[in-house]
């Protein structure tokens, strides 16, 4: 019997270090899952596109469709699910966007771990003295936005950070630049950037650039290809056959 399909649709960069990322995710994951059907595809800006892929699968095989994105947000509510009501396919079921989901606190625990110092005056474990900017992509929908605030306050409440702020690199207030000026004029005695996306790029620079030029102590790079990031996607993938097992 032919194994489920796993189709992994990233948002889609003109960077070439952004679909370098996802074929380094996609690797992972395999390893993780020997005999895993992993293929992956894009949104825009880079090939190959969903409907490509999902053109290469035969009619008969089972397939999920899952969204490497953070937050559920247009792309998923809507692109994508406008994709596969398209496709010929008859056995399709889609997955949960990775985000939100503990480990991923655990995979920004580890980046921002890797951007920090080991010890001295800088060190990583100074959480009541360090206030941290969880900076996002941002997105239109208030309901995304929504989600990276209410996980800003559960990795508060879990690490004792000083405090932990949620900032939008586009589409929403606050910037990751005002959320560190805010936190510094508020009298934090140093302030650090989570980078909240999965792949480099021009959100990733951008965050970089204006949150150093803000007074950031350090900024975190993307979660990109970590193990806690695999194990989500596998975790979503299993979701997905239990639900659609459940429904048949």
């Amino acid at each position: 019997m032919l194994k489920r399909v796993l189709v992994a649709v990233a948002h889609g960069s003109a960077d070439p270090r952004a679909s370098a990322t996802i074929a380094e995710l996609a690797a992972l994951a395999r390893e993780r899952e020997q005999g895993l059907d992993l293929r992956t595809a894009f949104l825009g800006h880079a090939p190959p596109s969903l409907p490509q892929v999902l053109g290469t699968i035969e009619a008969d095989r089972e397939v999920t469709v899952l969204p490497l994105l953070l937050t559920a947000a247009y792309h998923s509510k809507a692109d994508i699910p406008r994709v596969l009501a398209r496709t010929p396919l008859r056995r399709v079921s889609y997955g949960a966007t990775l985000g939100p989901h503990p480990l991923l606190l655990d995979a920004l625990d580890r980046r921002l771990a890797e951007a920090l110092p080991s010890s001295g005056p800088g060190a990583h474990r100074d959480p009541a003295r360090t206030a941290v900017v969880l900076a996002a992509a941002g997105s239109s929908d208030p309901e995304a936005n929504a989600t990276i605030a209410q996980m800003a306050a559960r990795w508060q409440a879990r690490t004792g950070w000083l405090a932990v702020r949620p900032a939008y690199a586009s589409a929403a207030e606050p910037s990751p630049a005002a959320a560190v000026a805010g936190l510094l004029r508020d009298g934090a005695p140093r302030v650090v950037v989570a980078t909240y996306l999965l792949a480099p790029g021009l959100f990733a620079d951008r965050i970089r650039h204006t949150a150093l030029a803000a007074g950031a102590a350090a900024v975190s790079p993307a979660l990109g290809a970590c193990a806690e990031v695999a194990d989500v996607m596998l975790d979503r993938f299993a979701q997905a056959g239990s639900t659609r097992r459940t429904a048949a």
